[in-house]
């Protein structure tokens, strides 16, 4: 039997899942399997609707060796495990001559933890609040009823959940629990007292998933994992050919978040509490005055970039290095029959404390490449944080290196060209030749939509220039008169949530016949339903819905951007960024606050048009974008949609868009 070709390996797929052969899906399946056969590396743009799941599966599945795939979000993983992969595999199993098995990995912390459910937590004196799950039950005479708190209801759930689950997946779980409950019923994997030395090793579920994708010729991850599996020595994933990369615009910040430290005063004061029964009285008293020096300076600090440790929260950290090394010690070397669950406890306390040393000892050492900073929040108090001045070069060493790599993602190409979410990943410049340098093309697919037909890209030139943390009520004037224009039909992405917050309390008392909701007043999941099933009402908010919003149809007709996203001033990473990349002689605003806001600029505008019947307007309410020098990158970042700075055009434009799907009883 002749080897199946691409196209047929294709269309067997596409017809599968009951979709629609494209002609960017045709072009990214085939760039892919190049990329796979030349061992090169691929930056790919496919723009929604391009379907390049499969733009990317069938060309992996059609490879034969092991293939990794890495997403950002929950929603993708799923639809990847649960919908693409198995349509897909039954689709291409009679032309390949083999079914190609497929896992999901996750985390250790992701998975229910047997020892943890039926051995109970560790517990601290401090932590009376949290109940153990052995407490509920037909055992337990002050609960006849079974628990009353909701803490107590979701360990309960927990448990009975233990006996039905096949994977221990958080996220198989629904309706979730709270992380509280869930902390309680997890470890990580420090925590871990690994499989042959836990009574349940050989149930575990973490070890069960591991097991599994190492048979798995596809496994499906997440970019934290990823991450850990680049920084950290020890593999976490199984080794594997071809990794491939999708919502690969999310990759810089996801492994940024994983290389981040943080140290707080009540991390520390938990280490401690941990240790204290397990070591001897000297290293606890050791570790207990360090943490308070800690916390007494953490209380006198200002919130910024700490360009220099200051001088007396450098002896702090020095101190507090120093208890923990000898806590670490001395938790090697006694051992205490008397404490319940020992080994548990024990693991559990060496986590706590290798951590504090391991942040503490990395602020204290200093590196040109961290970036160190205080922050205080309202609700966590204060903490320090260290995080790297740029992942570009662990990305270039660890993640190119003995494997194929594809990154595809509907926003790649910013300013016109990849080069700028390459030089993020540690790409040199396309087309660039040298020994040490990664070969690389990029390649953009396009978009089944006619975006010039399809939406407006309007900017409110006339509006005042936007100022930091300032009201603008002239702003306020045009969202309001866009909305009313619209017929509501609104997604505003705001650059804060002070702002969004503002804009929803003006708006509610100015047009109360269209309703505004707003995020954190409810959960993601439920806004974003709430939004699509009433076309009159807005949804306003800020990070999360820049990206994270697909709603087809007529209830998004209008999203609105408040100002253009670039990076607070304050922001001490991405000013020590800019810094550098300016030092070293290059264009710092360009390289980081630029690029920064143009991701996230086309994120926004890419939840305008979600199918090929959508119409509407992406309203930028910042004269920057027609007046500025930078402001044609921003543009040239963007779908291509007819543009105008017109006013009365796009009102009248969204007025008639209205109307139309009024009459259409939408």
């Amino acid at each position: 039997m002749t080897k199946p070709s691409l196209p047929e390996l294709l269309h067997a797929a596409v017809a599968a899942v009951g979709g629609v052969e494209r002609p960017g899906q045709v072009t990214m399946a085939e760039s892919v399997s190049e990329a796979i056969d030349d061992g090169s590396h691929l930056l790919i743009q496919a723009g929604t609707g391009t379907g390049k799941s499969l733009g990317y599966l069938v060309p992996a599945l059609a490879h034969g060796g092991r293939v990794v795939v890495a997403t950002a979000t929950l929603a993708l993983q799923r639809q990847l495990v649960e919908r693409d992969l198995p349509r897909t595999v039954d689709a291409l199993h009679p032309l390949l001559r083999r079914r190609p098995e497929f896992a999901m990995l996750k985390g250790r912390s992701n998975y229910l933890c047997l020892h943890r459910l039926h051995e109970g937590v560790p517990q601290e004196e401090e932590d009376g609040l949290f109940d153990s799950p052995l407490a509920f039950g037909t055992g337990n005479p002050t609960s006849a009823t079974g628990p009353t708190s909701k803490l107590g209801q979701d360990l309960m759930r927990l448990r009975d959940w233990s006996d039905e689950t096949e994977t221990g997946d958080r996220d198989d779980l629904t309706p979730g629990v709270s992380d509280r409950a869930w902390s309680q019923v997890s470890v990580s994997s420090r925590e871990c007292l690994g499989a042959s030395k836990c009574a349940y090793g050989a149930e575990c579920f973490a070890e069960m998933a591991r097991e599994r994708a190492k048979l798995a010729e596809v496994v499906v991850t997440n970019h934290a994992l990823l991450a850990i599996d680049a920084i950290e020595g020890a593999p976490v994933l199984p080794q594997h050919e071809v990794l491939i990369v999708d919502e690969a615009h999310e990759l810089v910040s996801r492994v940024t978040g994983v290389a981040t430290g943080e140290l707080t005063p009540g991390q520390v004061n938990r280490a401690v509490r941990r240790a204290a029964k397990l070591v001897n009285e000297k290293a606890a008293d050791q570790l207990q005055t360090a943490a308070e020096g800690f916390e007494r300076l953490m209380e006198l600090a200002l919130p910024g970039r700490l360009e220099k440790i200051p001088e007396d929260l450098g002896y702090a950290l020095l101190a507090l290095r120093d208890a923990a090394r000898t806590v670490i010690s001395a938790l090697g070397a006694t051992r205490d029959k008397s404490v319940q669950d020992e080994d548990a406890v024990r693991k559990q306390a060496l986590a706590s404390v290798e951590s504090v040393h391991e942040v503490a000892e990395r602020i204290s050492h200093g590196s040109e490449f961290d970036v160190v900073w205080y922050e205080r929040h309202d609700r966590f108090g204060a903490s320090l944080r260290v995080a790297p001045l740029s992942v570009s070069g662990l990305l270039r060493e660890k993640l190119f290196a003995d494997r194929s790599v594809v990154l595809t993602s509907a926003t790649l190409k910013l300013g016109g060209d990849f080069n700028g979410v390459g030089a993020s990943l540690g790409l040199a410049p396309e087309g660039t030749e040298g020994e040490d340098l990664a070969v690389w093309k990029g390649v953009d697919v396009g978009s089944p939509f006619d975006y010039p037909k399809q939406g407006i890209l309007y900017v409110a030139r006339h509006l005042s220039r936007p100022v930091r943390d300032g009201g603008r009520d002239d702003m306020l004037d045009e969202l309001t008169e866009l909305i009313q224009a619209a017929g509501g039909r609104t997604l505003g992405l705001f650059s804060s949530m002070r702002a969004a917050q503002l804009a929803a309390e003006e708006l509610r008392s100015r047009i109360p016949e269209f309703p505004v909701l707003l995020q954190g007043e409810e959960t993601l999941g439920e806004l974003i339903k709430n939004f699509a099933a009433d076309p009159k009402t807005c949804l306003f908010g800020t990070l999360s819905l820049w990206q994270g919003v697909d709603v087809p149809g007529p209830s998004c007709q209008l999203v609105v951007m408040d100002k253009i996203p670039f990076p607070r001033p304050d922001d001490p990473l991405m000013s020590a960024r800019q810094k550098a990349v300016e030092e070293a002689g290059g264009n710092g605003f360009m390289a980081v606050a630029a690029t920064h806001a143009a991701l996230l600029m086309a994120q926004g505008a890419g939840r305008l048009v979600r199918a090929t019947g959508d119409r509407g307007v992406v309203a930028v309410l910042d004269q920057r974008l027609a007046t500025a020098r930078y402001g044609s990158y921003l543009k040239a970042s963007l779908p291509e949609f007819w543009y105008t700075t017109d006013r009365n055009q796009v009102r009248r434009s969204l007025a008639a868009i209205d109307a139309t799907a009024r009459a259409d009883g939408k």
